[in-house]
């Protein structure tokens, strides 16, 4: 992988927390920076398309994602995305020729200690690099298609359907 487009819709994972109620704003990317201070040895450019929890994103939202990704002239891609809707979008990005895509996410904002957002991220850009076409979800360490995972809200975890 020579270049990797990573495409950023909100959520948790750039989620800045700023009062004693926990309420919460939808921070710039993290992406970028997180990359950048593991030292990755590849090309990457950050496209942010959205600043929402994904409980908010919309019909229109996932059409923008998904005509963002088909304009992209490179095969990598991996969106940040939140985790409760994370799935309902991976369907949604099926069926787009030539790209492997990848989405994950956080179940805590990048920015705290002990996040899982590295992580996520770093499962992530291995997993994009070494599937074949097509839509995968890339969360808790595992990857998976979309048709055949759920979010355990729960248990604050994702798992097989």
């Amino acid at each position: 992988m020579q270049q990797l487009t990573i495409v950023t819709t909100g959520g948790t994972i750039d989620k800045v927390y700023f009062d004693d109620k926990s309420d919460y704003q939808i921070g710039s990317p993290q992406i970028g920076d997180i990359l950048q201070q593991l030292g990755v040895a590849f090309r990457f450019d950050v496209i942010p398309i959205l600043r929402k929890d994904s409980l908010h994103v919309t019909d229109e939202d996932r059409a923008l994602i998904r005509s963002t990704i088909e304009a992209q002239p490179h095969r990598h891609v991996l969106v940040t995305h939140g985790t409760d809707t994370m799935v309902e979008t991976a369907r949604v990005l099926a069926g787009i020729p030539g790209k492997v895509i990848v989405l994950t996410g956080a179940l805590n904002p990048a920015r705290f200690q002990g996040s899982d957002a590295v992580f996520n991220i770093g499962c992530a850009v291995g997993a994009v690099q070494t599937l074949l076409d097509g839509v995968y979800i890339a969360m808790n360490g595992l990857v998976w298609h979309p048709d055949a995972v759920r979010k355990n809200r729960d248990a604050n975890r994702f798992e097989a359907v």
